[in-house]
C-alpha cells in the first residue's frame, strides 16, 4: 500500500497550475453542451502560458461560443483569474 501512496504523491507533485484551470474550463463547458462525450481539451504549455483548445460537437459550439460570445468571454475570465491565482496566463479557445 506504501507504494501506492508514494506514487499518488508524485502525481499530485507532477500537476502543472494549467491542469487545474483545464478542469474548471473542462468542468463549465460539460455542463453547457448535451453531447458530453466530444468535449475534449488539448492544453499547450509555453513560455508565455498556458493554451486551452477545446473542442466539441458542431452543434454544442454555438452553446459554447454564445450569443455574442458571451459565454466563451466568461470562461475566459474565470479561467484568466483561476491562471493568475496559480501563477500562469491562460488563453482560451473553440476549436468546434
Amino acid at each position: 500500500m506504501g507504494a501506492i501512496d508514494g506514487s499518488l504523491a508524485e502525481t499530485v507533485d507532477q500537476e502543472l497550475p494549467s491542469d487545474r484551470v483545464a478542469d474548471l474550463v473542462e468542468y463549465i463547458v460539460c455542463g453547457l453542451v448535451d453531447d458530453e462525450d466530444a468535449v475534449s481539451l488539448d492544453v499547450t504549455d509555453g513560455d508565455e502560458g498556458a493554451l486551452i483548445e477545446v473542442s466539441c460537437s458542431e452543434e454544442d459550439a454555438g452553446r459554447v461560443i454564445g450569443r455574442k460570445g458571451r459565454t466563451i468571454k466568461a470562461i475566459r475570465t474565470l479561467a484568466r483569474a483561476l491562471g493568475q491565482r496559480v501563477g500562469t496566463a491562460v488563453e482560451v479557445e473553440v476549436v468546434g
